[in-house]
């Protein structure tokens, strides 16, 4: 009776701890893009690690806005661009430094980790990690639209209610750069940066006439392409990697905007472990290839594009030659105030 006692004893000793076990399992908020965390992914790390994964999606605009009204609570690992690091926390301090003794960085391509490296470090210590990259430009559908190159060719005649574009900071950038002004070249001088984008501004609002459609997400411009409802817009290397991928003859911005998406800890995170975890986990090439098949971006992640699907390979390959990514222009990071002005610019385009 007393042996008896004692299992059941035990049993329930065990059934309580395995119980706790399960009430206290550590979860990841993770405040990203889409795609960029695949569900096949978040459960095969919850499997290796017993860690839940929460995925929340978001934009650079988003995950600034969010992290500031709580002060970097609410989340343990973020994904903002690379610009988006030292102006937001200057401003709002709102990420904390990473201990990169926690990461595998034999996993990141070296030129990628030391170029974010350089970008994020503040007072000698690193913010971030290159975790996805890509550019912004225009894409065309090459039989229809051959003579398309940049965004100021979707103002032409020719093409007239059949382009599509956004009225945000990119189109911005792109069309400064499309009539010979050099914006990033201007960050540090206010007024001059100011008469820039005014006229970048201007040549937008001129061309609203020309755009079939401000597009907002991406299943609306791809669809809009497919169609033949448009033959060129201002977009991402994605789309043209996944047209591509489906058999269209699609044509890409020869000057793009290049862009690195990264990894920063949130200031009151309260997973770090988890999030280097995640960190060394999506940057296994296998792992890194299938957010790459998924999204359709670049990945900083050594030997992922070797195992990545052929067709994607080879999308790859055809748009970013040598040549092409030696003519990429990276976003520098974004000096405090200057998106307050761009926003204003761009309200007065959509107003008119």
């Amino acid at each position: 009776m007393m042996k008896m006692k004692r299992l059941v004893l035990l049993t329930g000793l065990v059934g309580l701890a395995a119980a706790a076990s399960v009430a206290s399992a550590e979860t990841l908020r993770l405040l990203t893009w889409s795609d960029l965390a695949p569900e096949v992914l978040v459960k095969k790390f919850r499997q290796e690690t017993g860690i839940e994964v929460q995925v929340t999606l978001s934009n650079n605009e988003d995950i600034i806005s969010r992290l500031r009204a709580t002060g970097g609570a609410g989340f343990d690992l973020a994904q903002p661009s690379h610009d988006r690091i030292v102006g937001p926390q200057a401003d709002f301090r709102i990420y904390k430094p990473l201990d990169l003794s926690r990461v595998k960085l034999s996993q990141f391509t070296p030129g990628l980790l030391e170029a974010t490296k350089a970008s994020t470090t503040i007072a000698g210590k690193v913010y971030a990690l290159p975790f996805t990259w890509g550019t912004l430009g225009v894409l065309t559908n090459h039989a229809k639209a051959p003579k398309v190159s940049g965004i100021a060719d979707l103002c032409a005649d020719a093409y007239k209610g059949r382009v599509a574009m956004r009225i945000r900071r990119p189109a911005l950038m792109l069309m400064a750069f499309a009539h010979g002004d050099d914006p990033f070249a201007a960050y540090g001088e206010p007024d001059k940066y100011q008469a820039i984008i005014d006229r970048a501004g201007q040549r937008l609002a001129a061309c609203k006439a020309h755009v079939k459609a401000y597009w907002n997400n991406s299943d609306d411009l791809l669809n809009m392409m497919r169609s033949g409802e448009i033959v060129a817009a201002e977009g991402w290397d994605s789309h043209a990697f996944k047209l591509q991928g489906e058999g269209m003859d699609i044509g890409y911005d020869k000057n793009p905007l290049g862009w690195i998406n990264t990894f920063v800890l949130p200031a009151k995170g309260r997973a770090d472990g988890a999030a280097y975890q995640w960190i060394d986990f999506v940057m296994r090439p296998e792992n890194a290839a299938l957010i790459m098949q998924s999204s359709s971006n670049m990945t900083a992640s050594v030997g992922a594009q070797d195992v990545a699907p052929e067709k994607l390979r080879q999308s790859l390959q055809r748009i970013y030659s040598p040549q092409a990514i030696a003519s990429i222009r990276w976003f520098p990071q974004i000096p405090a105030g200057l998106e307050l002005r761009e926003g204003k610019v761009l309200d007065r385009v959509a107003a008119q």
